[in-house]
């Protein structure tokens, strides 16, 4: 790959999509590799699909084997309402299920935003596990990713926090 023909449109990103770990293999490591080595950043979308990653232990082993290869993981995107591949559709709760497993089990670099399209032109709209329980006049409920409760002191409307430059 000649370096100086890429750098003539930089910046240039590129999103590679990678759905499972099988799909990581020498080849396929070596384009990468030669990507990452033009200073081109590289980030991974992937489409959660029933039957294939819809499992967090195969979501976790290919968010790190992606980060191995200076991949980001970016996008995990629920299924598109799209006619034909209803066969590959998961539930949402499912794809929640898969971010909480990643989360505190694999670095946050390897946790991608986890993205549902909305139909009827609702746009990209990024999804979370529910971590706040309950909300106090005096505190926050927060679960940790391995289902402990911490409480979360609020500062009271007197209290100033310092600042420093």
């Amino acid at each position: 790959m000649d370096d100086r023909r890429l750098k003539a449109f930089a910046p240039l990103y590129v999103n590679i999509q990678f759905n499972h770990p099988d799909e990581i293999t020498a080849a396929s490591k070596r384009a990468c590799a030669r990507l990452a080595d033009a200073g081109i950043p590289l980030g991974c979308q992937t489409v959660l699909l029933k039957g294939v990653n819809d499992d967090p232990a195969v979501m976790k082993r290919l968010m790190q084997q992606l980060l191995a290869i200076r991949v980001k993981p970016y996008y995990l995107h629920q299924g598109d309402l799209v006619k034909g591949t209803g066969h590959f559709r998961t539930t949402v709760a499912c794809g929640l299920e898969i971010m909480a497993a990643l989360r505190g089990h694999t670095s946050g670099m390897g946790v991608p935003q986890y993205m549902i399209d909305l139909p009827g032109g609702g746009g990209k709209v990024p999804l979370l596990p529910e971590y706040v329980i309950e909300k106090g006049q005096n505190e926050w409920y927060v679960q940790t990713f391995d289902k402990r409760i911490v409480v979360y002191p609020l500062p009271s409307p007197k209290e100033t926090l310092p600042y420093t430059a």
